[in-house]
């Protein structure tokens, strides 16, 4: 049986898939992988680009965008490894990640889920395991407690601080950008919830994960660098449409999984965190609470 099923979604990604395919042969060392590419119609002939310099990976491109999630769930139908590995397209290997990964979840088969370290250009940690939503972490939001005192463990408990991401070890939950899920479980679990367009599903399928019995844990050996932003945006600093998408993953988020009183209260907590940042005269959160109407409500159901 094939080890991994590595997974890429792309979307007007084509130089950066292209050159994340080009990583991936020195990244599997030593393991046995299959490539599975998802294009969400992309317009810039990123899928024609992979299919001429890689004629023998799996190629899906769709005649609209899926999203994330979906898109996710089209390619592990197809996928025959043992475990399925999401990479995104902005990310470039660090060494043999893709088996270093392997490796830690034959080792820790109770784990379920596996991340690696997703650092930045600079070196720094970007979203290398994190926390789940709390009322207190929405109530920072709210006050801007969480971007006033950015730094302080205190005020921002979903970064996860205090952990110290050079030792392999639990974490709740684990980033779509770098994402290994045994894939009997992954299909056990009904894999990603299709609602979720972007953002916000790899958090829901950790708390689901966590529920039958699994802990995610993060491999800090598995590194990639993130260029932050890039397979989503043309700027590193979130603009008002992918600010608009996370709030609308973390509403979905809230309102699956909390009960009825405490969504309504985090729901109103993230509205008032935009509302003081829009009254601060902050972009793009002026902009952003502009177009409340579109995120309120979260991610609308799959027909």
């Amino acid at each position: 049986m094939i080890d991994v099923s590595i997974v890429i979604i792309s979307y007007n990604t084509r130089e950066l898939t292209l050159a994340t395919l080009r990583g991936l042969p020195a990244a599997c060392s030593g393991v046995t992988a299959e490539v599975i590419v998802v294009d969400n119609n992309s317009g810039d002939g990123s899928a024609e680009a992979i299919r001429a310099e890689f004629p023998h990976l799996d190629v899906v491109a769709g005649d609209t965008n899926l999203g994330f999630a979906r898109a996710v769930n089209l390619a592990a139908a197809r996928a025959r490894g043992r475990y399925v590995l999401l990479v995104n397209p902005d990310t470039r290997a660090d060494g043999p990640f893709v088996a270093e990964l392997v490796e830690a979840a034959d080792k820790n088969p109770d784990a379920g889920i596996y991340g690696g370290r997703t650092v930045r250009e600079d070196g720094s940690d970007f979203l290398a395991g994190y926390g789940f939503p709390t009322l207190w972490a929405y109530v920072c939001f709210a006050t801007m407690l969480s971007t006033l005192a950015r730094r302080s463990p205190l005020f921002n408990p979903e970064d996860l601080p205090r952990l110290d991401r050079s030792q392999t070890g639990p974490v709740p939950a684990i980033s779509g950008c770098l994402f290994m899920v045994n894939r009997e479980l992954f299909g056990h679990l009904g894999g990603f919830d299709p609602q979720y367009f972007m953002y916000c599903e790899d958090a829901d399928l950790c708390l689901r994960a966590t529920r039958h019995g699994a802990q995610p844990i993060l491999v800090p050996s598995a590194r990639v660098v993130h260029l932050v932003g890039r397979s989503s945006s043309t700027s590193d600093r979130p603009g008002p449409g992918k600010v608009e998408m996370l709030l609308k993953g973390k509403i979905t988020f809230v309102d699956k999984n909390w009960s009825r009183p405490r969504a309504r209260l985090g729901r109103f907590l993230l509205n008032t965190g935009v509302a003081v940042r829009a009254l601060a005269r902050r972009e793009p959160w002026r902009t952003v609470w502009r177009t409340r109407s579109t995120w309120k409500n979260g991610w609308p159901p799959v027909p």
